[in-house]
């Protein structure tokens, strides 16, 4: 490695890295969240015994695990202006990532939900609790010591799925390093050194999931 690729890795550390804080994590975190509260109202709905409500969430589920996340971006970006309807790079990368986590975080949900015994929605019944109440103070609860791997690694995935956003003009953590490359073709120094970004920040959530489980698991008898 000669001093111009050192040089030039050095001074893009301060571009990448503010592009890592204010873009690639604001993008997971509000995709994630918005994510996760879409996933809850599919799972539900999955869950309905109303055939129709449960037909259009098994559709919707359907779709998004069945088409590749960057045709879901193209669809948003490059395909509805052509119906009139226009989106920002960044907000439409956040629709785009919030449908996708939906889909996918959804079946989830759902299958934490189910994993939790029928005796806890009697036990509920009989003291008085409503469906909404037993859903948030007893089967929720319950549910999400199972569901938070599966959704840990979903938020991982989702941090490097963010890259996907440079395709549609998101200056995130991959198009600062694409472009900070460009004039001078050091594509490998710079991309290691938006790999290791990407890397840190998913060891970080790695470490927050992990203590999370453990304070899940504080209070389960073994």
């Amino acid at each position: 490695m000669n001093d111009q690729t050192v040089s030039l890795i050095l001074d893009s550390l301060g571009p990448l890295l503010r592009a890592t804080v204010t873009s690639t994590i604001p993008l997971t975190l509000v995709s994630f969240v918005l994510g996760l509260a879409l996933a809850l109202g599919v799972a539900l709905m999955r869950l309905s015994s109303v055939r129709v409500v449960s037909g259009v969430a098994r559709v919707y589920v359907s779709l998004i695990r069945g088409t590749p996340l960057l045709l879901q971006l193209f669809i948003i970006y490059y395909g509805l202006p052509a119906m009139g309807v226009r989106f920002d790079p960044f907000p439409a990368a956040i629709l785009a990532f919030t449908l996708n986590v939906g889909g996918y975080a959804a079946e989830v949900i759902r299958s934490a939900i189910l994993s939790v015994p029928k005796g806890q929605w009697e036990a509920a019944s009989t003291v008085g609790m409503g469906y909404v109440t037993t859903l948030r103070r007893v089967v929720l609860p319950q549910a999400a010591r199972t569901a938070i791997p599966p959704l840990s690694n979903t938020l991982i995935s989702l941090v490097k799925d963010t890259s996907l956003a440079s395709t549609i003009q998101v200056t995130e953590l991959l198009r600062v390093a694409q472009e900070a490359a460009a004039p001078t073709y050091q594509f490998f120094a710079l991309y290691g050194v938006a790999a290791v970004y990407y890397w840190v920040v998913c060891l970080a959530l790695s470490f927050g999931q992990s203590r999370l489980e453990e304070r899940q698991n504080r209070y389960v008898a073994t």
